[in-house]
């Protein structure tokens, strides 16, 4: 009985020996450097931080070009002359002549009172202003001018012609009087021409004829009107 019973103690001993140790063990693994004590099957996962969203409207793709600089076409850009002070002067090639009589006219058999166009046939802007020189071309030519007593009409301005814009200036003659080869009141000899020379101030000089007939005037005086946008009768 002694010998049972001295058995059955160390088996108990025994046993309560391994269940300390296994104690021991399993507190020893659960203090590990690192560990928060959470079993193996429910760590957190560790998952990188989003970035913060940003305040104000979402993103649309395009850019603002930096600050100073003009986008294309804005106020930098050129332009076309809108005003007189800002076109050039037209040349002798920029312009195209021709003449007409006048549908108010002095009286009497000659001519009277003509009307001469100025036409811009150039790509761009340009001005016309004053008053012109007048000549009567003997024979038709230009190297037999005969100039013309001028009397000017009307203040002088720039008048802006667009490509195809058109400027006037009216002619009126001492008219010939009578039948026939006609007369001058003042005694002297009718004279006619089949053409004109008008000359504009830095426009150069353009030879002219009327549509109907030759120039038929006395005393070689001449009324001229200022270049004008308005086309006078």
């Amino acid at each position: 009985m002694q010998y049972g019973t001295q058995y059955r103690t160390g088996v108990r001993r025994a046993a309560l020996a391994m269940v300390t140790v296994s104690a021991a063990a399993l507190f020893m693994t659960a203090c590990q450097p690192g560990d928060d004590g959470v079993g193996s099957g429910s760590s957190p996962s560790h998952r990188p931080a989003e970035p913060a969203a940003s305040s104000g409207a979402p993103s649309t793709g395009t850019s603002t070009p930096p600050s100073g600089k003009a986008s294309p076409g804005g106020a930098g850009s050129p332009s076309a002359p809108s005003t007189p002070a800002a076109a050039k002067a037209c040349g002798v090639s920029d312009l195209e002549a021709s003449m007409r009589q006048a549908e108010d006219r002095p009286d009497g058999t000659g001519t009277g009172a003509a009307v001469v166009q100025f036409t811009n046939t150039s790509a761009g802007p340009c001005t016309v202003q004053g008053h012109p020189t007048v000549a009567g071309a003997g024979n038709g030519s230009p190297d037999k001018n005969h100039p013309l007593a001028v009397t000017s009409s009307g203040a002088a301005s720039k008048v802006l012609l667009a490509p195809g814009g058109k400027a006037w200036t009216k002619l009126t003659f001492v008219q010939v009087q009578g039948e026939a080869d006609g007369y001058c009141e003042s005694g002297s000899t009718p004279v006619t021409y089949p053409t004109l020379v008008v000359g504009l101030p830095g426009a150069g000089s353009h030879q002219v004829a009327l549509d109907d007939g030759v120039l038929a005037e006395c005393d070689d005086t001449v009324t001229v009107t200022a270049v004008s946008a308005t086309e006078p009768s």
